[in-house]
């Protein structure tokens, strides 16, 4: 039995004025948007800039979310990122206090941690808090990835290890988390859901939120296993990134970047300014991908508020 359910998982990015402030009006209204499309909701991954917030930060922006959440009867997901153990630990405490019981965790990562090592971590974090979910978030800005293998030994130790964020389109890798972990909800990309979802239940990390119906479309296909409108809705999904890429620039961004630009296709309030040192996309480069998706990609134009 899955320890956490098959549900379409979105991040929140976060608003900063001028002046790197928090701005919590419309961040309240971004969460409220995204709970129309889904209830599982996370902030504080790559792309909501969980790399780089104070804790001065975390602690504002995680009891804004956890109550905005709270107050529509939805769980709040945190994620904590830090090459500081003591600061994950740290953090999910501050965050607990608060009431948040589900958290997205990534290994520390000044250096690769070797097997031995990711046994430790996962002890400290599953282990010092038996009363939270964990999901781990695999990817390679930590310099490893856990194999499928060793997410099975790590399933089988601690029952509060809830599920994974894999954005891997590699065949083999889906097939070793769908067989050797399946107590695991694991979350592939996009493309990864297409050949995930033939396999058995999982989730969708869906990057492309602009569109609830056709999102929900391309998820439900899944859910039957019907390939051909998978790659029919894929196709889509496939140009309107290419498209956000050439949009934003040849220059390398941070994930972040990008989000905001998708967001700001459903509220043009929204900045896309990143914390320093990150640089974020432009308003020019904005305009020419939303009158892509108006003109090209009708289908995932945001809904009517």
């Amino acid at each position: 039995m899955k320890r956490y359910p098959a549900s379409i998982l979105c991040t929140c990015v976060v608003p900063w004025d001028e002046n790197g402030e928090f701005l919590e009006g419309l961040f309240v209204d971004e969460v409220q948007r995204m709970l129309k499309t889904t209830r599982h909701l996370y902030i504080f991954g790559t792309a909501g800039e969980g790399h780089v917030v104070s804790n001065r930060q975390f602690k504002r922006i995680t009891q804004v979310f956890h109550d905005t959440m709270a107050a529509a009867g939805a769980e709040a997901m945190v994620g904590v990122i830090s090459l500081s153990l003591p600061t994950i630990i740290e953090r999910i405490e501050l965050a607990r206090e608060m009431g948040v019981r589900q958290f997205q965790i990534s290994l520390p990562s000044w250096g690769a941690l070797t097997d031995d090592e990711v046994r430790t971590f996962f002890q400290a974090v599953c282990g010092g808090f038996r009363d939270c979910q964990f999901l781990h978030y695999n990817l390679m800005r930590t310099k490893r990835l856990i194999a499928p293998e060793l997410y099975a030994e790590l399933a089988e130790k601690h029952p509060n290890f809830v599920g994974t964020k894999n954005c891997t389109d590699s065949m083999d890798r889906l097939r070793g988390l769908m067989t050797l972990s399946p107590q695991l909800q694991h979350f592939p990309g996009e493309v990864g859901y297409i050949y995930a979802s033939q396999l058995g239940e999982c989730g969708l990390l869906a990057s492309l939120a602009s569109n609830a119906t056709a999102l929900h479309e391309f998820f439900d296909a899944g859910r039957r296993s019907d390939l051909p409108r998978l790659l029919e809705r894929y196709a889509e999904i496939a140009a309107i990134f290419q498209e956000l890429i050439a949009a934003v620039g040849p220059n390398a961004h941070i994930d972040s970047a990008y989000d905001k630009v998708l967001w700001k296709l459903q509220d043009e309030r929204f900045p896309l300014r990143l914390l320093p040192p990150y640089v974020g996309a432009t308003d020019a480069a904005f305009q020419r991908f939303a009158e892509f998706v108006r003109t090209k990609c009708p289908r995932w134009t945001p809904e009517p508020t």
